[in-house]
């Protein structure tokens, strides 16, 4: 379980800058040559965590838990099976709002400017990765926990817009429209499109 100390308000973050550069130098702890983990300590927040390729399946979720390199979770084991299974060659887990928090109810109720701004950066990277970079669209009906996440979600299809992203989903669309959580997905699930600026009208 992570739980949060404090909101990332009042601890210093590192960039995204510097915390790429720190996760493109070698580690005693994980092989970079393997994974992309932005920091690449464990913190209150984490902006990447995936495997390096040239192709990978970018999957939001809505905030970071308790996963590290060669340590996943449950929903990443279950990112990594649909990633291989759809032929990407590596997959990268990143989400709306970097604060890990095992519960997203022990989410900070008020959006941090700084760190959202640091996150979008991170997704800039992640989007620049390939030529054609697919958005898998993993959050689920979590995302109606704080009023900001929606807005987060806004500015991440700007981005994405910039890029060219190609953006899906994959399982069952709940009645309101969210997109289907990665857990619990049959391991041959494959993913298919999804108009996230129609969903996000829908949420008005």
């Amino acid at each position: 379980m992570h739980i949060p100390t404090v909101t990332t308000d009042k601890i210093k973050l590192v960039t995204f800058a510097e915390a790429l550069a720190a996760a493109n130098t070698p580690s005693a702890d994980y092989d970079i040559e393997k994974w992309l983990y932005a920091p690449n300590f464990y913190s209150e927040y984490r902006y990447i965590l995936g495997t390096r390729g040239k192709n990978p399946l970018i999957c939001i979720g809505i905030n970071p838990s308790t996963a590290v390199p060669d340590d996943l979770d449950n929903t990443l084991k279950s990112v990594e099976r649909i990633a291989k299974g759809n032929g990407f060659d590596s997959f990268i887990m990143f989400n709306v709002y970097a604060q890990r928090a095992t519960s997203p109810d022990d989410m900070e109720k008020v959006c941090n400017p700084a760190l959202h701004r640091e996150n979008l950066e991170a997704f800039r990277y992640v989007l620049s990765i390939s030529e054609n970079p697919t958005v898998w669209a993993a959050w689920g009906a979590i995302i109606e926990k704080r009023k900001y996440l929606p807005d987060c979600v806004r500015d991440m299809l700007s981005v994405g817009e910039e890029y060219g992203a190609n953006w899906v989903c994959a399982g069952a669309i709940t009645k309101k429209g969210h997109p289907h959580h990665p857990l619990y997905l049959r391991k041959d699930e494959k993913i298919r499109p999804f108009d996230v600026a129609a969903y996000l009208e829908g949420l008005k």
